[in-house]
């Protein structure tokens, strides 16, 4: 029996990986509840509880034409989902659930941040948890888990891990490809898991769409052969070269792929348009701005740390395309 668990940090603000809701200050008690189908929501009033049962069953339809191609049966027992909602919250969510002899089951789900961040961000990333958990039936590395369910995210959020990103390069906080790709628990530096999944899910999205990226988990999933996965779906010949490639992409400010190769249709809104007008909640950030062209070569004389990175940006700066013989692949 394996117990699956995703947990969610909004930039830097989830104060804690399994923080108890209930125990912060100034915050109301949970006072009210509504049911769905496949959600019981408490939240501070009736009202609030609705929109988020109502987007939640919204988002788990939508989200699993999206990723699956088809939408989720109901599930045997309703997902609990605790909501702490307070303009001065950061955002942040952990959802956990269990896998025993190929189902899974034991859903709960608490989600916590100012009402607008919790619908067009905590709410879709925690729900993509259970679309995949409800798919797979297994637990999957937590670079394509998380990775993939940030690419639903408000544009602010994920232009926050762009950011974030560029930050980790440059301080010789990036991992690894073949670490990245065979982690099953949160590393003890957790957030740079975030970015460079995000970073890299949303590579291979644009590069296929959707369902081809479910196709590839699902095969690097049971061949545990992500280098086969990778030459059979993306045409790469292997972690050290998709790590090569992604990160010259991202030295060229992470650009849009040809026509040819564009992603599946943006996620959809909640009912009723209710999230078309969705401010951007407690984000500081004054827009989603396109990614800066990021100078990977200068990232070695940034960091007094050794980075895998800064050693690949050398040996590009250098005209020498090959991978450094000391980097780990």
């Amino acid at each position: 029996m394996d117990h699956g668990r995703s947990v969610f940090r909004g930039g830097v603000q989830w104060l804690a990986a399994l923080v108890v809701l209930g125990a912060a200050g100034g915050v109301d008690a949970v006072a009210a509840g509504h049911r769905t189908a496949n959600f019981l929501v408490d939240a501070p009033t009736d009202a609030l509880a609705r929109r988020i049962g109502e987007a939640a069953e919204q988002y788990r339809h939508d989200l699993a034409v999206e990723w699956l191609g088809k939408p989720l049966p109901r599930w045997s027992r309703p997902c609990p989902i605790k909501a702490q909602v307070a303009p001065h919250l950061g955002a942040g969510g952990a959802t956990s659930f269990v896998f025993d002899a190929g189902e899974v089951f034991g859903w709960t789900m608490t989600i916590q941040g100012s009402e607008e961040r919790i619908l067009d961000s905590v709410l879709p990333h925690e729900v993509t948890h259970t679309i995949f958990a409800s798919h797979f039936r297994r637990p999957l590395p937590r670079w394509a888990d998380e990775g993939a369910c940030t690419t639903v995210e408000h544009p602010v959020e994920r232009a926050r891990q762009h950011k974030l990103l560029i930050e980790f390069l440059m301080t010789g906080r990036g991992i690894a490809f073949q670490d990245m790709f065979a982690m099953r628990e949160y590393p003890a530096d957790v957030l740079p898991l975030y970015s460079q999944g995000y970073s890299l899910a949303r590579y291979l999205i644009e590069r296929g769409g959707r369902h081809k990226y479910v196709a590839f988990v699902g095969e690097g999933l049971s061949t545990d052969d992500w280098t086969g996965a990778l030459s059979r779906h993306y045409g790469v010949g292997g972690l050290a070269q998709m790590q090569h490639i992604w990160l010259d992409w991202v030295k060229q400010g992470c650009p849009a792929p040809p026509a040819a190769l564009a992603a599946a249709p943006s996620r959809p809104l909640s009912p009723g348009g209710a999230l078309a007008g969705a401010t951007r909640g407690q984000s500081p950030d004054p827009q989603p701005a396109a990614p800066p062209r990021t100078n990977v070569a200068a990232v070695s004389a940034a960091s007094g740390r050794r980075s895998i990175y800064a050693l690949q940006a050398r040996h590009v700066s250098n005209g020498d395309d090959q991978p450094d013989p000391d980097r780990a692949p």
